[in-house]
């Protein structure tokens, strides 16, 4: 984690992002969220010295990882602050919570307050927005409204469907 902090130092990257862990099979379940728990507390330990936030995520298209839905990740992030990491915190993609079947208007309204990082793709296919199904400009409007200002990533594949992959943005 020294070096993850120091290349956060250098750079002024704040938010860091520390996936959850897949299972194991023939491992208990319990014991390893209690080594993610314990892992994500030392990398959050680790990062303060940078002020930075450590970003737990839902992820799709891992069958063996546990965190599917925000509510999945915010009891996570619950135990890391009842443990005395208060910066840790939801990193939304939106892509991954649809893809897994989360109600994304909920999600953003349930836990805007705990969104550190927002990351869009469209859906199907995680490529730019306009390519697929997700209203992503009414998803940021939302969170906008709830108070989120931070960054958005852009995480996707671009379709091929024009020269210009960032086309789609105003």
């Amino acid at each position: 984690m020294a070096i993850v902090t120091e290349i956060g130092k250098r750079t002024g990257c704040r938010a860091f992002n520390a996936l959850y862990g897949n299972r194991i099979d023939g491992a208990d379940p319990t014991e390893q969220d209690e080594l993610a728990l314990e892992n994500l507390t030392y990398a959050a330990q680790s990062v303060a010295a940078v002020d930075g936030t450590v970003l737990v995520e839902p992820v799709s298209g891992a069958p063996k990882y546990p965190l599917l839905t925000a509510a999945d990740a915010i009891a996570v992030i619950d135990k890391a602050h009842a443990g005395g990491a208060t910066n840790v915190g939801l990193l939304a993609d939106l892509y991954h919570l649809h893809v897994n079947g989360d109600h994304i208007d909920r999600a953003i309204s349930d836990y805007a307050g705990r969104i550190a990082h927002v990351q869009i793709a469209d859906a199907p296919g995680r490529h730019e927005p306009g390519t697929g199904e997700l209203d992503l400009d009414r998803y940021l409007a939302q969170l906008a409204a709830n108070g989120y200002a931070g960054w958005i990533g852009c995480e996707y594949k671009p379709s091929g469907a024009s020269v210009d992959s960032f086309g789609w943005r105003k």
